[in-house]
């Protein structure tokens, strides 16, 4: 008798469209409209990417802007420039974080008014305004959460 509703129910889930995963072109199209200059992330994200591949942790501090917010081993830590954090990269992007960034699926990002969230929010990446009227910007990480 219970297996009848429960077949039913089966079937409505079954026919219950799943929820469409956005593509590599939807978060370049998010970026492009939210912050605008998505060719500019992407050059930006890839430059990160290798820096983690091959150890170099300097590439990050050039790509930071500071005072960098850090959480990390439960602490919040200002990190006040770039040798600051190249010193302390490895205290600082956790192995997980930097393994979560090298990973990352473009269509898995996190695409917000704020920025660009990567490895989940890991790290946030943002097109910053240089000057007043925010004609000249610069994409680079605003905030480390491990």
């Amino acid at each position: 008798m219970f297996l009848r509703p429960a077949l039913a129910f089966l079937a409505v889930l079954l026919l219950v469209p799943a929820a469409a995963a956005q593509s590599e072109e939807d978060v370049y199209a998010q970026i492009e409209s939210l912050h605008g200059n998505a060719d500019g992330f992407f050059e930006v994200f890839s430059l990160l990417q290798d820096a983690v591949m091959f150890g170099d942790p300097v590439t990050w501090g050039q790509y930071a802007f500071f005072p960098l917010v850090v959480n990390a081993n439960g602490e919040t830590y200002d990190v006040l420039e770039e040798q600051d954090l190249a010193d302390n990269f490895d205290m600082l992007v956790s192995f997980d974080t930097q393994q979560a960034f090298l990973n990352q699926d473009v269509a898995d990002l996190i695409v917000t008014s704020e920025g660009v969230g990567v490895g989940n929010g890991a790290v946030w990446i943002s097109n910053v305004c240089l000057d007043d009227d925010c004609a000249a910007t610069q994409w680079g990480i605003i905030a480390i959460n491990n």
